[in-house]
């Protein structure tokens, strides 16, 4: 991966302590200097029914939301904590000075510094997310693809009608039901919405994670397009959910994939919503994100860098990335697992001495990237082409994307979306980008996936009611 990317995957095995002369609350800041500085966020509490503390940290740019604290130790203006469960033994210690907290945390060898500042008015990270007593039913639903086991929530408006239902499809990776990502909960808020307007909708865990059996990773896509199969059965035989207006709504990967299921479904679909899913193949995706993110990550760190400087490491990126598809296209997995490696030695051999990890951390570096690189799941995403399932869709379908997307550019997959829709004959095709929202609809100001968990809002309202009233102009709920 690109240095970048390096070093968000070091940090992820860091733990962290924090101090200050009253330890309870929220701080926020970052660890640095590094190759780039990891924002961070850490709540530290009282532990209910004893006398000591407890705490859980958020770093978004890695997914990792609520983690627990272990160890944590306040003695006068000292706090130290560990992150247990991470190879390095990685632990923090800091000193609080006013409203500040600072000290270094060390992994494996490794010190860096870390401050932290108080927040002073703490509040509800994410506005959105809807709280119980619910205004709808829940039913807890369980069903078979294949002999995997899948779990899910079926939300349903209250009352015995036969109603409209969406199936919602998660982006790539093992989500779960709400497909969780960096603290938001889109599609309980995007269940949430259109149940109370009326719909059904069904969430449902990914392969081997929560309720779920099975294993994203080792999965192909035909084995996710028989999961959403299964899914659509599920809906179509629920005594509350009118089989003829059952549609599918994907996220990113899940609006890659809606239009191939909804063909294969052959007649038991009746829409497809996409948001932020590619038109184009994948390898072509991964590349264009790759050039926006390394781009926009090198100059955030450096202002001053020249686009020399830019354009080398990009084409560098690009260089490791085709060689990297040259040798999954050959089923060449050892010589892809060679290359990870490869790549890997030379970025860590680029880092200062001090900022090295030691050899056992190296080696879980190097053997987690090469699993994902090499997956299954991976492969799928880089060999899928939905082109020729668009140009045969002649459901009515709606795709939308946001203008700052840099996981998939709509500069890359609007047009292609249009062109292969009207080249299906697509009588009822909205395409549209919504100016200012990134690759999970929020209101964004660079797009990067670094500012997703710094975000309050989940999923801008205005997505949100264009997508309602487009199913009431089409499938009225009510």
């Amino acid at each position: 991966m690109t240095r970048h990317l390096i070093t968000l995957a070091l940090t992820t095995l860091i733990a962290f302590t924090y101090a200050q002369s009253d330890p309870l609350g929220v701080w926020s800041g970052a660890i640095g200097p590094g190759v780039i500085d990891l924002e961070v966020r850490v709540t530290i509490t009282a532990e209910e029914g004893s006398t000591g503390l407890a705490g859980t940290i958020d770093i978004p740019a890695q997914g990792m939301i609520d983690y627990p604290l272990a160890s944590v130790v306040h003695d006068g203006d000292a706090l130290s904590f560990a992150l247990p469960g991470i190879p390095g033994d990685p632990t923090f210690d800091g000193v609080i000075d006013g409203d500040r907290l600072e000290g270094t945390f060390e992994q494996g060898g490794q010190t860096l510094a870390f401050t932290l500042d108080r927040d002073a008015e703490p509040t509800a990270l994410r506005p959105q997310e809807p709280l119980p007593p619910f205004p709808y039913d829940e039913e807890e639903v369980v069903f078979l693809s294949g002999d995997v086991t899948l779990a899910g929530t079926l939300t349903l408006p209250p009352g015995d009608a036969r109603v409209p239902a969406l199936l919602l499809i998660t982006g790539s990776g093992a989500q779960d039901r709400n497909e969780e990502l960096v603290g938001h909960k889109p599609f309980l808020v995007i269940a949430d919405h259109l149940t109370r307007a009326g719909y059904a909708v069904l969430r449902v865990d990914d392969r081997g994670v929560g309720g779920s059996t099975g294993s994203d990773a080792d999965a192909t896509y035909d084995d996710l397009l028989d999961d959403i199969l299964a899914g659509v059965a599920l809906l179509r035989g629920h005594e509350r959910v009118d089989p003829e207006r059952v549609g599918l709504l994907g996220h990113s990967q899940g609006g890659y994939l809606a239009p191939a299921a909804a063909l294969a479904a052959e007649g038991d679909v009746a829409f497809v919503i996409s948001i932020a899913g590619p038109a184009v193949d994948g390898f072509s995706v991964l590349l264009l994100q790759n050039e926006r993110i390394i781009d926009l990550a090198l100059r955030a760190t450096d202002p001053s860098i020249s686009d020399a400087v830019v354009a080398a490491a990009v084409t560098d990126q690009i260089a490791f990335l085709e060689a990297l598809f040259t040798l999954l296209e050959a089923e060449d997995v050892d010589g892809a697992h060679a290359l990870v490696r490869e790549r890997i030695d030379a970025e860590l051999a680029a880092l200062p001495a001090e900022q090295r990890p030691d050899d056992a951390i190296v080696a879980e570096i190097i053997a987690v990237q090469q699993a994902a690189l090499t997956s299954p799941s991976f492969r799928a995403f880089l060999t899928f082409d939905p082109q020729p399932y668009l140009q045969r869709l002649t459901l009515p379908m709606l795709a939308l994307f946001g203008e700052l997307d840099m996981q998939v550019p709509p500069d890359q997959s609007e047009d292609a979306m249009r062109e292969a829709l009207a080249a299906a004959g697509n009588a009822d095709a909205t395409v549209m980008t919504f100016a200012g929202l990134n690759h999970l609809m929020q209101p964004a100001v660079t797009g990067g996936p670094d500012e997703y968990g710094a975000i309050d809002v989940t999923i801008d309202p205005v997505v949100l009611e264009t997508i309602e009233r487009w199913l009431r102009e089409r499938f009225p709920a009510r």
